[in-house]
């Protein structure tokens, strides 16, 4: 359950320095801008609850900032399978729950830089919070490193830890029996007042996906692939077709993955859902935290016509936005975890091992998250960052997450892979090119210079 991000840097001009010696140096200058990396988790005796935070006594920044080299040539595809073997591992919960991968020996001569923090820490606009605490706006050269960043904080016992825990989760019960009907009532009142079109829309929605590779029990082993769009070109399409941003994404993922099934056991008749993280965070927060709800979004693969599908998915998705925002107020973002850690830590090895995830049908066949980045050119240690790709969790059922950061004029598409879902993620990001090439295709005028929708997709294969 960890996120991550791949990152691309150019070293300055005449650069002769160690870059990974540079960005551990800036990273022990800067925890302190960013508590979630100083804090690990404290159990709860037998597991009877969530664990809490705790201030961590000291770090291992040998550990939290590694250096790897690639193997000679040094391809975009070696940095994508490292990074799947990278995301493959499971962080150390017996520390901040955190560490970076410095990378070099690359073909392009450039710098590589993997993140990766655990989703119980942050979502991801509180992860683009993240990197504006970590890199810089403008290039700066490092001053020498002050240790002392490292905090250290007395530990309380496991007993008031439990204590806390156990108030903790009270009050939560409290409120959720007593917020429950208000919350049913409310969702169900705005479902009833939403105009008959709306409602039509959003019954789109909510159905079982069809079965598809993409939704089997999955391994530890994890892929990655990477495809940077001009985001001018994306917002061109939208215009054309009278679309949200978000709408073509959904749009150019349906259509990759209309091209990959189609050589992987056919297209299904039945239309292919996706789940959507919505957020649910205030704009004005700045909070290190997960404040995100899920909804499910028709991608109607089941029109061949690039355009057509673009329409339905633009009004399959709106409708299911405009309930999400309505209900923002009451939609709960935070739960009681006692006995939690038990009867989902079962269910969890119960769903796994059964292999009901290759037999029921999927509520979902994919995960499709579309994040807004900085729009400005970031710096790491004076080098300055050329991509920015995310990466994210698949599960038991659902082999793939499309997960989607715009960056400086370009949209960063990262598709991370079960590889026993998808044993080659590269396939998907040449079916996105295609994809992309066709809706360019069919929403510019034939024979029009002016104005005509143009693409360039930069890939890491």
């Amino acid at each position: 359950m960890h996120v991550a991000s791949l990152h691309l840097f150019d070293l300055p001009a005449g650069y002769a320095g160690s870059f990974h010696r540079d960005v551990r140096q800036l990273m022990e200058r800067r925890l302190h801008a960013a508590a979630v990396l100083t804090r690990k988790l404290a159990e709860m005796p037998l597991q009877f609850a969530n664990p809490v935070w705790v201030e961590a006594d000291q770090l291992d920044m040998g550990y939290h900032v590694q250096h790897i080299t690639l193997p000679g040539p040094g391809t975009p595809a070696q940095l994508e399978d490292l990074v799947g073997r990278l995301h493959s591992e499971l962080l150390d919960r017996s520390r901040p729950l955190w560490r970076m991968a410095v990378i070099d020996g690359l073909q392009s001569r450039q710098a590589a830089c993997y993140i990766q923090i655990h989703h119980a820490v942050l979502d991801g606009q509180a992860g683009v919070l993240l990197a504006q605490a970590l890199f810089d706006l403008v290039p700066k050269s490092l001053a020498p490193a002050d240790r002392t960043a490292l905090l250290h904080a007395e530990h309380p016992s496991t007993l008031q830890l439990a204590l806390a825990a156990l108030k903790h989760d009270a009050g939560q019960y409290v409120q959720l029996v007593r917020n429950l009907p208000d919350v049913v009532k409310t969702l169900a009142g705005l479902f009833d007042a939403a105009p008959t079109k709306l409602r039509g829309r959003l019954k789109q929605n909510f159905s079982f996906g069809p079965k598809t590779p993409l939704n089997v029990p999955i391994t530890g082993e994890r892929g990655f692939a990477a495809l940077s769009i001009p985001l001018g070109t994306l917002k061109q399409l939208a215009h054309v077709h009278d679309a949200k941003l978000n709408d073509i994404v959904l749009a150019l993922c349906g259509g990759a993955l209309r091209r990959y099934l189609a050589q992987h056991g056919g297209i299904p008749k039945k239309p292919l859902i996706a789940t959507m993280p919505i957020s649910l965070r205030d704009p004005t927060s700045t909070e290190f935290t997960t404040q995100a709800t899920l909804s499910l979004v028709n991608l109607n693969t089941q029109i061949a016509d690039a355009v057509k599908r673009l329409h339905a998915i633009r009004d399959a998705a709106g409708a299911i936005k405009v309930l999400a925002q309505r209900a923002r107020g009451v939609i709960p973002v935070d739960f009681p975890s006692t006995g939690t850690p038990w009867l989902l830590g079962a269910l969890a090895t119960l769903y796994g091992r059964s292999g009901l995830a290759g037999i029921v049908p999927p509520i979902a066949n994919v995960v499709i998250s579309n994040v807004p980045g900085p729009q400005v050119p970031l710096y790491l240690a004076g080098a300055r960052m050329t991509d920015y790709w995310p990466l994210s969790i698949t599960e038991h059922g659902i082999g793939l997450n499309i997960t989607v950061m715009s960056y400086a004029g370009q949209m960063g598409f990262g598709f991370t892979t079960a590889r026993s879902a998808v044993p080659d993620a590269r396939e998907l990001t040449a079916a996105l090119r295609e994809a992309l090439a066709e809706l360019v295709a069919r929403s510019t005028p034939p024979n029009t210079a002016s104005g005509a929708v143009r693409a360039r997709a930069r890939s890491r294969s």
